[in-house]
């Protein structure tokens, strides 16, 4: 039988974290736990406000639900995130978390990393560093604090290009731009050839993510790969994106966790789309998941632990935008946050 615990967070930012959405000083998230005798795996599912998902909520229903959870079997992964899927429709972020668990446990019962279970080659993925929006002399101090060999930069309107240029004086490494719906097809249109100049080599979500038909004229004319964010959260959003971008951004949190995603990613290829893994700002727990499968994706943004003042877990290590993993079984991560436990 399951055991299935939970650990609330408020992780606090290093710097405030503005996107055209808003600004936030701390992430909300919640860790769960799901043990089988001296086993534990672990996993994570940041709060967002404008994805209506709070932790209190996601409490709430695994309170109502953990009878049922902790009375499941676990033999096979990919058939607890269906049994999950069923338990609890709609619940995604929740979802991924316990997912998240699941295989962490599994591969830690079968003795391996999490990528031999998945059957892929790990070597070490690189990943972006996020530049929150700010005036610039905050984002030159930003950077300058983490050297990355690429930066993402935060778009909160057209203006913002005075802040790329600015940046643009203190490193050579590539931008991409992650506007989150906030530009228009005019905006974007007018940019691209800057930006294009100032280094930039992907642009996520330029615009509103129901302007399909812009987007499609926008994919035409643009020499900067375009990604989609919000405009891909689910799997048969795969297929509505691979007309109007050039790649997709899959975020576990948001597809429903490591299940899903691989079979999203599959899809992509089908398709001819690049793939991006993201990050929803998670702590070491989410972000190892992500990087034990970054080998199989072109880009990866999980850069949660370094913008985050606090950790939950130690077994990442960050170099130079390089990371590595521990080797250990399942996720290869140790949970400090026991204490912090409210079940």
């Amino acid at each position: 039988m399951l055991h299935l615990r939970y650990y609330p967070f408020d992780l606090a930012f290093e710097y405030p974290f503005t996107i055209s959405k808003g600004t936030k000083t701390h992430q909300p998230t919640l860790v769960v736990s799901l043990g089988l005798g001296q086993l534990r795996g672990h996993g994570e599912a940041p709060a967002i406000h404008y994805y209506n998902v709070s932790v209190p909520d996601m409490i709430a229903t695994l309170e109502e639900k953990k009878n049922m959870i902790e009375r499941y079997a676990l033999t096979d992964p990919q058939r607890f995130w269906h049994f999950l899927h069923h338990l609890i429709p709609g619940h995604n972020f929740l979802i991924a978390a316990l997912d998240m668990a699941g295989w962490d446990l599994f591969a830690q019962m079968r003795r391996m990393p999490l990528y031999r279970i998945l059957g892929i080659n790990w070597r070490p993925p690189v990943s972006d560093y996020t530049l929150g929006s700010d005036v610039a002399d905050v984002m030159i101090e930003k950077m300058k604090a983490h050297p990355s060999p690429v930066y993402k930069v935060k778009f909160t309107k057209v203006a913002d290009i005075d802040l790329l240029r600015a940046l643009r004086q203190h490193t050579s490494a590539p931008f991409r731009i992650d506007a989150n719906e906030s530009l228009s097809f005019d905006d974007i249109k007018a940019l691209l050839p800057e930006l294009q100049s100032l280094g930039v080599d992907m642009i996520e979500q330029p615009l509103p993510k129901t302007e399909w038909e812009a987007m499609k004229e926008l994919k035409a004319m643009s020499p900067i790969p375009l990604f989609a964010d919000e405009s891909c959260v689910e799997e048969e959003d795969v297929a509505l994106c691979a007309d109007s971008f050039h790649g997709i951004n899959i975020k576990l949190t948001k597809c429903g966790g490591i299940t899903p995603a691989l079979r999203m990613i599959q899809d992509a290829r089908k398709r001819g789309l690049k793939v991006m893994l993201g990050t929803m700002n998670e702590s070491s727990i989410g972000s190892a998941a992500l990087a034990h499968i970054a080998p199989v994706v072109d880009a990866l943004d999980a850069d949660g632990p370094l913008l985050l003042k606090e950790d939950v877990a130690d077994g990442l290590r960050y170099d130079n935008g390089t990371i590595q993993i521990s080797g250990a079984p399942g996720l290869g991560i140790r949970f400090r946050g026991e204490k912090f436990a409210t079940k």
